[in-house]
């Protein structure tokens, strides 16, 4: 039975993710942040990374690798507990990488009929800010993609009284976000300010230095420096996917908050006016108004 976290709360953010560690990696901070101020938050969590890998080489035995589902749902709990969240799983099954995808699945699923398990946690939890990736999934896995598909879906079921009416009253999010975690301008802050240091950048393989790639659409950045280590907090409970050793942690914290203070967003809809760019996933909403249609975005 699902328990929805203090659906009470005046200001509610919901997360959705394609697999446990994918709220560690992509705006934990931006997480602890909201919990900071009294929000309360949510992940959704669509499959529970079944058909992944031990990342972590120090916790590659065979043993690991065969409890692997049972670990990353013990991992899941853990920094849900450290980010002070409550979490729900959607129920689907991971698809892996593929090529081929198994019919049972997430990936596989028909889109509609995949969204109604949240369209249940919206109307339950009533967010009035949603965050999902961008049509590519961020990277192209497919469950990250089929997680940015049923969002899209459920987020406009919620609101239909003629969707899914066996799920409660209907709901209208006040405003959707794509999560921009890995955008170039980051990466390149974060290696400029390795080698003012003087310290090696673990991203000098990602980009050239006549790179000119096109810039990452951020509309919104959240001043969160101040919870990045709480970010790596969570990101290290996950211990079967993050090496302590690894990229993830090469960069200083104190680097890290100076070179680039913010976890980053696209906002891709919104029912209540925009004032753009902005540093608040919950500029212009009113608590308890209900907001109107879809406004264009300027």
């Amino acid at each position: 039975m699902m328990t929805m976290p203090n659906p009470s709360a005046e200001l509610r953010l919901l997360h959705v993710h394609a697999h446990p560690d994918d709220e560690s990696s992509k705006g934990a901070a931006t997480t602890a942040y909201y919990r900071n101020q009294g929000v309360a938050v949510m992940v959704a969590t669509c499959t529970g990374g079944e058909r992944g890998d031990v990342l972590n080489p120090k916790m590659d035995t065979p043993e690991n690798q065969a409890r692997l589902p049972e670990l990353r749902r013990e991992e899941m709990a853990a920094a849900a507990k450290i980010l002070d969240i409550e979490q729900v799983w959607l129920g689907f099954i991971d698809s892996g990488m593929g090529p081929e995808l198994d019919p049972d699945s997430f990936a596989a699923q028909d889109v509609d009929v995949a969204a109604g398990a949240l369209v249940q946690v919206i109307r339950q939890f009533r967010p009035q800010v949603v965050t999902t990736y961008d049509a590519n999934g961020g990277y192209g896995h497919p469950d990250h993609i089929m997680t940015h598909r049923i969002t899209l879906a459920a987020v406009d079921a919620a609101a239909d009284p003629d969707a899914w009416p066996e799920h409660g009253p209907v709901w209208a999010v006040s405003k959707l976000y794509y999560d921009v975690a890995f955008h170039r301008g980051r990466i390149a802050a974060l290696h400029q300010a390795m080698h003012e240091a003087g310290l090696e950048s673990p991203y000098a393989d990602w980009f050239t230095d006549d790179d000119d790639a096109e810039a990452a659409p951020v509309t919104t950045r959240v001043p969160c420096a101040d919870f990045f280590a709480v970010r790596d907090e969570a990101l290290r409970a996950h211990a079967t996917q993050i090496d302590p050793d690894g990229r993830w942690f090469a960069v200083p914290l104190e680097i890290q908050q100076a070179a680039h203070p913010s976890e980053d967003y696209q906002l891709v809809r919104t029912r209540v006016p925009a004032n753009l760019p902005e540093d608040d996933l919950f500029a212009g909403v009113i608590p308890g108004q209900s907001p109107g249609d879809w406004l264009p975005l300027t």
